[in-house]
C-alpha cells in the first residue's frame, strides 16, 4: 500500500510509503484524505521518512490535507523531511504556511498539545 494509517488517539499517524510522492500517486492519497475527513478525521501526521521527492501534485495533496483539517479546527504536521523534499517545500515557500517538525517525536509532541 502507498498510505497507510494507524490512529493514535488524539491524531492518526499517515505513513507516506512510496519513494516519489507525484502525479502517479497523488489522488490515490487526495481518495484516503477525503474518505479520512468522512470518518472525522481530523488530526493528520504525515510520515515522510520513506519519501525522497516530491512534485507539485504531491504538494497538491499535502495542502489539501492541511486544508482540510484547518478547517475542522484539526491538526495538521509533516514529520522526518528527506532534503529534497524540504528544499521543495521552502521553494514554493509553504514552510511558512505548514507546521514541519524535524522528527517523528517532535511531531506527535505537536500533535498531542
Amino acid at each position: 500500500m502507498n498510505f497507510t494509517y494507524t490512529n493514535k488517539g488524539r491524531f492518526t499517524h499517515l505513513q507516506i510509503n512510496v519513494e516519489k510522492l507525484d502525479a502517479t500517486n497523488a489522488n490515490e492519497l487526495k481518495d484516503l484524505l477525503h474518505q479520512l475527513s468522512k470518518q472525522s478525521i481530523h488530526n493528520l501526521l504525515f510520515d515522510f521518512s520513506k519519501t525522497k521527492y516530491c512534485d507539485s501534485s504531491g504538494l497538491s495533496a499535502v495542502l489539501q490535507a492541511n486544508r482540510l483539517c484547518k478547517d475542522t479546527n484539526g491538526r495538521f504536521c509533516l514529520a522526518i523531511l528527506q532534503p529534497n523534499v524540504m528544499k521543495m517545500i521552502q521553494i514554493a515557500q509553504l514552510d511558512k504556511v505548514l507546521v514541519v517538525k524535524a522528527t517523528l517525536e517532535e511531531a506527535i509532541e505537536y500533535m498531542e498539545a
